[in-house]
């Protein structure tokens, strides 16, 4: 009689695959496999360690076999954020969890951050380079007037300016809903964590509250926004000389970031052959429109992407589903 079994567990936007390990009486294991010569397990390695080191909730290495690209890790269940944050009355206190968390990593990870790529000018520019490369060009054959080229050329360096002017510490880079896992007895458990940086202060903070998975209204995100604030301060974090400063350090940061994940989004769909993340990308969009509308400067670039963009995509994304 068999006393263990394998299926998949998940798998992600990489080449990486997930695979859950049952035993009789003991408890679940994952395996990762993550194909060599596509895939490097060594930055997994090297932050898994640090995230240990920091005290949060990560997966442990139990075996590996980097050659190979095998690894054998402990199981933080299969309840994502995702599904849990839309239940009655959970959204709250599974934010906290993810803010306190965050604030940890932020706090305790200064040293580990210093030993991280750094999220600067040359690759916060090659990501928001993937917006018109991939969404504009790629996906919707768009082609932008010259007024509107040069709006975001000039606001992408305003962004690169914004990111760099926030204090600098460890980031996860992929702090969302869908990687994030409900753990009870340490909660969040976080996975995914491969790709951590050196850089901004509000980069998972959005990631986390403007998540392109699940939005909320936006008092709500400025709450939770505000109360991370609030613990980083607590914790000794620099995080603005006022609440209007960091809000708009928030804001900028997200347009980034929103650029860049429409931009992924697109690739995911026809270098990858990936088109479920296409639907994705409306709301994505929808979050650069509303921060773009909070801040005078950049009201030409929200008003592109609204007019322009927005309607394409939508319309795209009609016509594939149909």
């Amino acid at each position: 009689m068999r006393q263990y079994g394998i299926a998949p567990a998940s798998a992600d936007a990489s080449f990486r695959r997930y695979f859950r390990v049952t035993r009789a009486g003991q408890a679940s294991l994952i395996v990762m496999d993550a194909p060599p010569g596509k895939e490097d397990v060594g930055p997994y390695l090297r932050v898994a360690a640090m995230l240990q080191e920091i005290g949060v909730h990560a997966p442990r290495i139990l075996q590996r076999s980097e050659r190979e690209g095998f690894l054998l890790l402990t199981d933080l269940g299969t309840t994502m954020y995702l599904p849990e944050l839309t239940k009655p009355g959970q959204a709250d206190p599974l934010y906290a969890d993810a803010l306190a968390a965050l604030v940890q990593i932020q706090a305790r990870g200064a040293q580990h951050a210093a030993e991280l790529p750094p999220y600067d000018e040359k690759l916060l520019r090659f990501e928001m380079s993937l917006f018109p490369d991939w969404l504009l060009q790629r996906h919707l054959s768009l082609e932008l007037s010259a007024r509107e080229a040069q709006v975001l050329q000039e606001a992408m360096t305003a962004l690169v300016a914004n990111a760099l002017e926030q204090p600098q510490g460890f980031v996860h880079r992929d702090y969302h809903s869908r990687n994030l896992m409900v753990c009870p007895a340490a909660n969040p458990g976080i996975i995914d964590f491969q790709d951590a940086v050196r850089g901004g202060l509000t980069y998972d903070l959005v990631s986390l509250l403007r998540d392109s998975y699940i939005a909320w209204p936006q008092e709500r995100v400025v709450k939770w926004a505000l109360e991370f604030r609030r613990l980083a301060l607590a914790a000794g974090l620099s995080a603005g000389r006022d609440e209007a400063q960091f809000l708009r350090w928030f804001d900028l940061m997200g347009v980034q970031r929103h650029l860049k994940v429409g931009g992924i989004f697109a690739r995911l769909c026809h270098r990858d052959g990936k088109p479920g993340y296409l639907a994705d990308i409306p709301r994505t969009l929808q979050y650069a429109v509303d921060s773009c509308a909070r801040h005078a400067d950049f009201g030409e670039l929200g008003d592109t992407i609204a007019t322009r963009v927005l309607p394409a995509v939508i319309a795209r994304l009609e016509g594939h589903t149909r």
